[in-house]
This record gives C-alpha cells, sequence and structure tokens, in this order.
C-alpha cells in the first residue's frame, strides 16, 4: 500500500522524467551535518514556496545539530510552532490554477525516484543541474533529464542560465549566476543530501545497526565454530 501511494504521488513526475539520460553521481552524505544545515536552508528559501514536506515537521530539523531558537529563526517561515509539518501556505487549488498541477511533496521524493529507477540522489543531482532556457517553454525552461518540465529553473540566480547546444548535446553556461559553478553544484549536492536524509532520517542509523549486527555475526560464528570442533573431535 505505501508503495502504490508513493507511486501515485509521484506517477506524472516519473512517468515523464527522461530515462536514458546519464546521470551523475551524486557526491554528498547523509552523515555530513554541515551539509545537511545548508541543505535545508536552501530547501526552505528556495523549495518551500511551492513544494511542501508535509510528512516532516520542523522538529526534526534540530536532529541535524540545530537548536530550537535556530530553526524557529532561520528556518520557520510558514508556521510558528516547531512541531508544526513543513507546508506551503498556498492550497493545491490555487497551484492548480497558476501552475495546471499542485507541485508534488518532496518529503519523500528521493525514495520516490530510487523506486523508480534506484538512482534517487543521482537523479536529483542531476536534475538541479540540467535547467536550461527554452523560449518553447511557458516558464522559459526546459531540463535535459525532465524534458518539457512545468517547474521553472528556481535556482537560476545561484547558478545563471545555461543554453543547450543541439550539435554537442552538451549544455553551456551563457549568462553566469551568483555562484561559480563548482560552488553551485555544491550547493545542489548539499540540498539533495537533505532530500535524502529527509526521506529517511534513520537511515544512517540503520546503517550503522547493519554492520553491528555483521559484527557480532562474525564474531558469534568464530566462536560457533570454535564450539563445534571442540564437540566433534572424539567423534570419527
Amino acid at each position: 500500500m505505501k508503495k502504490f501511494l508513493i507511486a501515485l504521488l509521484f506517477a506524472p513526475l516519473v512517468a515523464l522524467a527522461n530515462t536514458g539520460v546519464h546521470l551523475d553521481s551524486w557526491p554528498g552524505s547523509v552523515g555530513d551535518k554541515p551539509a545537511l544545515q545548508n541543505g535545508a536552508k536552501v530547501f526552505v528559501n528556495y523549495c518551500l514556496n511551492c513544494h511542501g514536506a508535509s510528512y516532516f515537521r520542523y522538529n526534526k530539523l534540530m536532529e541535524l545539530g540545530l537548536s530550537e531558537q535556530q530553526v524557529k529563526e532561520n528556518l520557520m517561515f510558514t508556521s510558528d510552532k516547531i512541531g508544526e509539518q513543513m507546508r506551503v501556505s498556498a492550497r493545491s487549488d490555487e497551484q492548480k490554477i497558476w501552475f495546471g498541477a499542485a507541485p508534488p511533496d518532496l518529503t519523500i521524493i528521493a525514495r520516490a525516484r530510487a523506486s523508480a529507477d534506484g538512482s534517487g540522489a543521482d537523479w536529483l543531482y542531476t536534475y538541479l543541474r540540467s535547467f536550461y532556457r527554452d523560449e518553447t517553454r511557458p516558464t522559459g525552461w526546459n531540463n535535459v533529464v525532465f524534458d518539457k518540465v512545468a517547474m521553472p529553473h528556481v535556482l537560476n540566480a545561484l547558478q545563471g542560465q545555461q543554453v543547450l547546444n543541439h550539435e554537442s548535446h552538451k549544455l553551456e553556461l551563457a549568462v553566469p549566476g551568483q555562484m561559480a559553478p563548482a560552488d553551485y553544484d555544491k550547493t545542489v549536492s548539499d540540498l539533495v543530501g537533505f532530500l535524502v536524509w529527509m526521506a529517511e532520517p534513520q537511515q544512517e542509523f540503520r546503517q550503522k545497526l547493519g554492520l553491528g549486527v555483521l559484527a557480532f555475526l562474525a564474531v558469534l560464528f568464530v566462536f560457533a565454530y570454535a564450539l563445534k570442533k571442540e564437540y566433534w573431535k572424539d567423534i570419527h
């Protein structure tokens, strides 16, 4: 049932994405807390205007090493209570009028992409760096990874404006943004890290617990094998 709801929620995004495009490997890590904090800042400043994260609450951000006061002063723009969900102020019916469809919730977008093709973080990292100017589109923007995307390039002030070279089929930076390309890539990596972490906040603990269990089983095997040899040594 859970997988069905995820697929239903992100079905338009999965169906229209260009699966034949090479995906760059996401260079980040969910264990990098400063990067996740920066990703959270980018998310609330650029993404939360249209996309909600309604399955996630502001107080969970304190697990990134932030105090309640830091969350309230720097990251809470759509609510007054730390326990509130991260929702957009615009109603879904209003968004349908403005955009033609309500922007999808981003709480589990990384897991949804991973369920679709096993490359959630890589897909998001490549997608957010692959917008280019296209005057034939209503928003003036298109995307190499997601052809005919309805979403405008909300990070264009940071990245600048790219154009698609139709001969080489490569993106070229036509108008520089506020950030150098390497700095923009790092910012996108931090944002993707936050989206991956938000989709499963306990994944780092789960991975560490899994390694601990494997180590325990390895030690247990040594004792079990020694006991087996001792038990069978006089039996021929």
